[in-house]
């Protein structure tokens, strides 16, 4: 019989993370003596509690539950079946308000549990308009437990045909049919488990067809799983077998030999349980034959691509109740270990066990991978825009672009032809994953003058600027354009969530009574991009009188209207360098926008654009992107965007004296490359001066107006002077060498004549700067 190294975990108090969404409610278990703790972690959120009298002390009066569950609240459809699997109606639980009123950010209400009930919590609001800012947040819930949750799997996803438990250090075998769900969970966390699948009907007939580790990664170009088309694992064929419909972890390794007697014996470990024995002795009943090391998905494994070549690993960053969820293309022979490692961090030190759940092929589960804004935050899957219904007729091509599913291009032409129609044209892009925040409180304008690089005080209602968010040290936390809705009223536009929490730090630091609430989920955005943008917007606007018309509104500037009826926000804004506009809107109406914006095009020749287009777009324009212009590491001068520091803003910013420093003594610059010949570049490539590199190229695209390859990069301010010709290095740097010289940036319409043009309704656009007109004057200041 293997031996087994490890202890068993001790029992242990652990408590259930649980976020309730904003505007929705969620239903949670308690038993005598549990602890529920409600957490307002951004204010002004009120919190209701629904359980069995007598379960917690009196709190302010709630609404009838029924009348809630009625009122269209999220999540009342679940919620009612849930309680009614508990035998419990919305009428046997007594409602209580236990947060209300001007709460600030991280308000906390806590109660014990008296007897065990079904508890209802919800956060009430309603949709947010676009102009308003009464955004509905979400609640964090924890239950703390005086009893062990070790060894406690989550609740299934729907009604389970198989519920299979693994114990630590050993494996399983199973069959799927074609199209059902297997979901492999992490029942503790920090836990590997090998995953192996077969084609049965190809095992009925004696051969052996399991995944194949070469023809997987040949096929997917990749070692990351992500959902959809390339999620997909195969065997030797070139026939798929599983793919991957939602992961929470985002961190495995995709195919090593699961862990064998060979490296417990190298090690010094003879007779180790291993996962490739436990594999062979469940596997032999179904014919096939054993080996001295199985390929395998290693699931939540982490490897480390290490220096010189080596593989590293460490713990895992599974946490308790993690899960990948697979999809059966054929109907399977599967086997899942859980890994009997306990002599290095692979399983945090400890095996604990694996819980395997098989759905049927009938479950509607969304596609998705988790993300967190900050590491202790709960994990959200990938989600759709309010335009997903209409964007997913068009193309089956999207990508997940900070947590939300965004296309990278259409199938009715792709992405140069959807290049060209925004530079003749007009083009519609879904950019709703951008980040949103309201700002509001008395201390709220003082809040972003301490936040943003420019003086908000000259910010006008109505004005939009373009600004950097910088940690004390000068590096940039994110860009974004700040809206003024109102005396003591903002919203911050970005792409980083944590620009929220962060902003909430700093008005706790210096005591400033002021909101920041995230209104991503209640406000998404269409761009309606191109000569002809205003055209298409200006016979579906209506903006009442007190507001600027289309063709009244100018450059960074918003106005509030309909758009064939639906309440929104309009701002001169964009991400492409042309005359463009977008257009915001509640999430719910999202179809009706697209729709009426997609009709009042047509004439004009407007059509659908995707991510691959508009990269090309915005590194022509010299627009920066983060983690290519920007990151902690860089300042707003070595982004190319010192214009948007105030070089006289006299109050203190975060920031301010290491930019002072960093402007006065420069050291990098942002600049324009053009690239003699036509081979491809990218981000990261080092740039050279002889043998000494001076730099790294930040984004490169093949400019089709320009027709040549163009890049940005960050250069030594010793290499940085206009006409300096330098090299890029493929291979090692130094084995090929591509040729380039510095010209300024941006590349196209370096003057942005065209985002500031003003032509009158009826006038034809403006042609696009052809590759024989002259393109190299100035650049935007840095």
């Amino acid at each position: 019989m293997n031996q087994m190294w490890f202890q068993p975990a001790p029992a242990s108090a652990r408590e259930r993370a649980i976020q309730v969404p904003g505007g929705g409610c969620c239903v949670v278990a308690v038993t005598a003596g549990d602890v529920l703790r409600i957490v307002d972690p951004e204010g002004l959120q009120g919190a209701l509690l629904y359980a069995r009298a007598g379960t917690f002390e009196p709190a302010g009066e709630a609404p009838f539950l029924e009348s809630l569950l009625a009122n269209g609240i999220d999540g009342a459809e679940v919620a009612r079946a849930t309680l009614a699997a508990g035998d419990v109606a919305p009428s046997d639980l007594a409602g209580l308000a236990v947060l209300a009123g001007e709460t600030q950010a991280g308000a906390v209400w806590e109660g014990i549990a008296a007897q065990a009930s079904l508890c209802l919590v919800a956060a009430p609001g309603r949709a947010m308009a676009p102009e308003a800012q009464d955004v509905p947040t979400a609640l964090r819930l924890t239950i703390r437990s005086t009893q062990s949750t070790a060894g406690q799997a989550p609740p299934p996803l729907a009604p389970p045909l198989q519920d299979i438990r693994i114990d630590a250090a050993t494996a399983r075998a199973f069959t799927v049919r074609a199209g059902q769900f297997i979901q492999i969970i992490d029942v503790d966390g920090r836990q590997c488990a090998d995953f192996l699948a077969f084609d049965a009907a190809e095992l009925a007939e004696g051969r052996e067809f399991g995944l194949d580790a070469t023809t997987t990664h040949t096929l997917m170009g990749t070692s990351s799983p992500k959902p959809g088309l390339h999620a997909k694992y195969f065997d030797a064929r070139m026939v798929p077998l599983v793919e991957v419909v939602q992961d929470t972890v985002g961190r495995h390794d995709t195919f090593m030999l699961a862990c064998s007697a060979k490296y417990y014996e190298d090690m010094g470990y003879p007779g180790h349980s291993n996962c490739t024995d436990n594999f062979n002795a469940v596997l032999t009943r179904h014919g096939i034959a054993s080996r001295k090391g199985w390929p395998a998905i290693n699931f939540f494994y982490n490897t480390i691509p290490g220096p010189h070549d080596r593989i590293d690993m460490d713990e895992p960053w599974s946490r308790p109740g993690d899960y990948v969820l697979l999809r059966a293309l054929t109907d399977l022979v599967c086997a899942t270990s859980s890994c009997a490692d306990d002599i290095d961090p692979a399983n945090g030190w400890e095996p604990t066990d694996i819980h395997v759940r098989v759905y049927d092929a009938a479950c509607d589960f969304p596609r998705g991978m988790s993300h967190r804004t900050m590491p202790d935050s709960e994990p959200r899957l990938t989600r759709e825009t309010g335009f997903h219904p209409a964007t997913a007729a068009l193309t089956r091509k999207f990508e997940d672009y900070r947590g939300f599913w965004l296309p990278s291009c259409f199938s009715a032409a792709g992405p140069i032809e959807e290049y060209w129609a925004c530079r003749e044209r007009a083009v519609v892009l879904d950019l709703s994953a951008l980040r949103k925040f309201e700002v509001t409180g008395p201390d709220a304008e003082a809040l972003m003058q301490r936040a943003i690089t420019r003086d908000v005080r000259k910010l006008a209602i109505g004005q939009i600027v373009y600004a950097a968010m910088c940690y004390e040290h000068g590096g940039m936390i994110d860009d974004g354009t700040l809206f003024r809705l109102g005396e003591n009223n903002f919203r911050w536009v970005c792409g980083d969530a944590y620009c929220g929490p962060w902003l909430r730090e700093m008005a706790e630091r210096h005591g400033l009574k002021v909101w920041v609430r995230e209104s991503t989920d209640q406000l998404h955005n269409l761009s309606i991009q191109g000569p002809r943008a205003r055209h298409v917007l200006h016979p579906i606007l209506v903006t009442p009188p007190h507001q600027p018309s289309i063709s009244e509104l100018k450059w960074f500037r918003f106005t509030v209207g309909r758009l064939a009826g639906v309440p929104v926000v309009v701002s001169r804004t964009g991400y492409t360098g042309e005359l463009g506009y977008e257009v915001w809107c509640h999430p719910g109406q999202g179809p009706a926008v697209w729709r009426a914006v997609m009709e009042a095009g047509a004439p004009h020749g407007l059509v659908p654009a995707g991510l691959a287009a508009l990269d090309m777009l915005r590194i022509e324009a010299g627009l920066v992107f983060a983690e290519y212009e920007f990151c902690d590491q860089t300042d707003p001068f070595e982004a190319g965007i010192g214009f948007a520091v105030a070089a006289a803003k006299s109050e203190a910013y975060s920031g301010q004296e290491a930019l002072a420093r960093r402007r006065a003594a420069p050291q990098r610059r942002l600049v324009g490359l053009d690239l003699i010949g036509n081979e491809a570049v990218g981000h990261g490539d080092p740039v050279y001066i002889g043998r000494a590199q001076v730099g790294v190229i930040t984004s490169a695209a093949r400019s089709p107006v320009l027709r040549k390859t163009i890049a940005l990069a960050r250069l030594d301010l010793s290499a940085a002077k206009i006409g300096t010709a330098v090299e890029i290095g493929k291979l090692d740097g130094h084995r090929k060498r591509l040729a380039a010289s510095v010209v300024p940036f941006p590349h196209y319409d370096p003057e942005k004549t065209r985002v500031r043009a003003e032509p009158a309704l009826g006038t034809p656009p403006p042609r696009p700067t052809s590759p024989t007109e002259t393109v190299e004057t100035a650049g935007m200041p840095a």
